[in-house]
């Protein structure tokens, strides 16, 4: 086990994973299944199918122009008049507005489906495309032989084409809008990266593109700058914040013979470094890689939308078949004509083509305002399925940065005292731990003490003069190399502690050991109630850190955790979440660093604290805009109840269909009820009406972490 030492010398441990959940782990195949590098649109048309080659800024320009268009339609009706109540305006050439911009809307507006509908054909997997483009066609054919005065027939659809083709724009913006991005991931990941390195030559350096780079060369890196390349240390010593890659917020020092990484930080030191990996063999571009991986082999279902157009299409195809032939039999064949364009285009399905997008913009307002940005419709959807939580450690569970939460002195000092002494060396340092034991003796509320010949000792700890008295403030090395040893009082306390996984940091005036503090991770109080609610609603809870099994094993204690993963390297992630899913259980991974970025991809829902990395935001289908865990309840009971109204909306628009169009066939026709085109498509639009109002009832939904139980 290799151990780092802070600038205080709290020991990092590198870690190795734990026993889980009930259930054998099958093995599964990790080969790669394709790489990223499409673009926003591309991407989610790959997801949908039915978008190839659109984009949703498309979708939204040819809406609105359809729609301004469809105002003079619809207008300039006689139908809609008629249903209406009032007499469209007649003048020269009036008849012909309707004809010639439904013509417009027709050609350009209903472009995009009649392509869709052409390749849905094609490839024999009928769709929502092709059920739009067949309603739109067969109105747009109608309508021109009514206008024409073509056989006597009264088919006039132009309004309800220019409706009809407006509300599947709009509902194929909404859709397109919802959708997340894989490029995103993959942009932020080499956004880390430097664009130049210093470069050492003889005589000093040179500014040279990063691109540049060979393994052996000699680099400069200055105080606040990141590493070019991934390489070895061979001169100097920083604090290096590796953040971005660890997701950790504790700076590690790093000296003569360390590796560090491309993409990360020294804070407060020159460095000079000498190149190992560039390009493509660096770390970094490898968590790059487990990125495109994970992103390309997430399934993604097909929408509930699509599989019920598909059987509508058949079933409309069918019965407009079955009514031509009845009618041509038992009537004629201009009513056969009428009856079969009554149901083709009655069965297009204008509350179908909205009951889902409604449903997703909806849930995403109400998402928002609860903090909650869903990037992946379909995470929304898969949310509902998920059988475990796998929450990151740091930074998620806990506050991710030291809190003071044990202090113990010699007789004859107070613990206020100690604090105040240990604050005061602390004050000129601007380290995790430094901070932490000045805000606890702040909270004492102890008066501060000042110090002078403040001094750092890299990897041991800091030490000052306060009051006249040399104070240090170290861990184990810091008494090692002073050859002092802990008095008897305080060793229990400090035995305990560490064993429990707390860095312990001594305190020592004028030569002598007077007491001790332990810092840890502070868990959240939201934590436990995010951890409850979540077991409450049958899921169950797991937890994956790099640190110590001790310091994983005492949160998952106080928490109540199903399911410990510890000690596992940042590389190692996705892969403790591909063995729960080879179990059969569905996965949500919450987590915040880019070392979490493959594991979010690879899970079923991955969640990003909105606190952690654009990378690990960019990569999941869910980010919370705060780091507050208990969020991630608001994301299940919202995707529940989305999915409820889906299905909700998918019945009403599917089972209106399946009534209307053998209605619009004249199947009572015997009875003497027929429904005529006019009719039918006053229906057609209350049914999108009750689509959207049903939506529109989501907003009565709490979604707010406060009020968890």
């Amino acid at each position: 086990m290799e151990e780092h030492s802070n600038g205080h010398g709290h020991p990092s441990v590198a870690h190795a994973p734990a026993a889980g959940l009930h259930g054998p782990a099958p093995a599964m195949d990790h080969a790669a299944m394709g790489h990223g590098g499409m673009d926003h649109d591309d991407h989610a048309v790959h997801s949908q199918g039915q978008h190839a080659g659109h984009s949703t800024a498309m979708f939204k320009n040819r809406f609105w122009l359809t729609l301004a268009l469809s105002v003079p339609v619809v207008y300039f009706s006689p139908m809609a008049g008629h249903l209406l109540g009032y007499a469209p305006p007649r003048f020269a050439g009036a008849a012909w507005i309707p004809p010639l911009l439904g013509t417009v809307i027709f050609a350009y507006g209903g472009q995009p489906f009649l392509r869709g509908g052409w390749q849905e054909l094609k490839s024999r997997q009928p769709g929502m495309m092709l059920l739009i483009s067949m309603a739109i066609s067969v109105a747009f054919i109608a309508s021109w032989v009514t206008s024409l005065g073509i056989g006597g027939f009264d088919l006039d659809f132009w309004w309800e084409l220019a409706l009809l083709v407006a509300i599947m724009l709009l509902g194929h913006w909404i859709e397109m809008r919802a959708l997340g991005s894989a490029r995103g991931a993959l942009d932020a990941l080499a956004a880390l990266l430097p664009d130049e390195a210093e470069r050492v030559i003889d005589g000093g350096t040179e500014t040279v593109s990063v691109a540049e780079l060979a393994a052996g060369d000699l680099v400069l890196v200055r105080p606040g700058a990141r590493m070019p390349a991934d390489g070895e240390i061979t001169d100097g010593s920083a604090e290096v914040d590796e953040s971005m890659i660890t997701g950790e917020s504790k700076t590690v020092p790093r000296t003569v013979g360390d590796p560090v990484v491309a993409g990360t930080v020294a804070t407060d030191g020159s460095l000079r470094v000498k190149v190992t990996a560039v390009g493509g063999d660096t770390a970094l571009a490898g968590i790059q890689r487990l990125v495109a991986e994970a992103q390309s082999s997430t399934s993604r279902a097909q929408a509930l939308a699509d599989r019920a157009a598909a059987f509508l299409f058949y079933f409309a195809s069918g019965a407009g078949l079955i009514t031509f032939i009845v009618w041509s039999l038992l009537g004629s064949v201009p009513d056969a004509v009428t009856r079969t364009v009554t149901v083709l285009v009655i069965a297009c399905p204008h509350a179908l083509g909205l009951a889902i997008p409604l449903v997703i913009a909806i849930s995403t307002e109400r998402a928002a305002r609860a903090g909650v940005l869903i990037k992946d419709r379909m995470a929304l959807e898969r949310m509902r399925t998920i059988d475990v939580v796998l929450f990151d450690k740091t930074g998620t569970l806990t506050r991710g940065e030291p809190a003071v939460t044990g202090v113990v002195a010699v007789e004859g000092v107070t613990t206020d005292e100690l604090l105040a002494l240990a604050g005061a060396v602390e004050s000129d340092s601007e380290h995790p731990v430094a901070r932490a034991i000045l805000a606890a003796a702040r909270h004492t509320g102890s008066p501060a003490l000042e110090a002078t010949d403040f001094r750092s000792l890299t990897g041991r700890g800091v030490r000052a003069t306060v009051g006249g008295s040399n104070v240090a403030v170290g861990g184990p090395a810091l008494l090692t190399e002073l050859q002092l040893a802990e008095p008897e009082p305080i060793s229990a306390s400090t035995t305990a502690w560490m064993d429990r996984g707390a860095a312990v940091l001594h305190v020592i005036r004028d030569g002598a050991v007077i007491g001790a503090v332990a810092l840890e991770d502070e868990v959240r109080d939201e934590s436990r109630q995010a951890v409850q609610a979540l077991q409450r609603r049958g899921i169950a809870v797991a937890m994956i850190t790099g640190d110590a099994r001790q310091v994983a094993a005492a949160v998952a204690a106080e928490l109540h955790i199903d399911e410990v993963f510890a000690e596992v390297l940042p590389q190692d992630k996705d892969q403790k979440v591909a063995e729960l899913q080879a179990r059969g259980l569905k996965v949500a991974m919450v987590g915040d660093g880019v070392n979490d970025a493959p594991a979010l991809a690879r899970a079923e829902v991955g969640i990003a604290i909105g606190a952690g990395t654009d990378v690990a935001m960019e990569s999941a289908g869910v980010v919370l805009a705060g780091n507050d865990p208990r969020a991630v309840l608001s994301t299940v009971d919202l995707s529940r109840a989305s999915y409820r109204k889906m299905w909700q909306n998918l019945v009403w628009a599917t089972g209106y269909n399946i009534i209307s169009v053998p209605l619009a066939a004249g199947v009572l026709a015997f009875a003497g009820v027929v429904l005529s085109p006019a009719a039918g498509a006053v229906l057609m639009s209350a049914s999108t009406i009750v689509v959207a109002l049903n939506a529109q009832l989501l907003r009565r939904l709490t979604l707010n972490p406060a009020d968890v139980h």
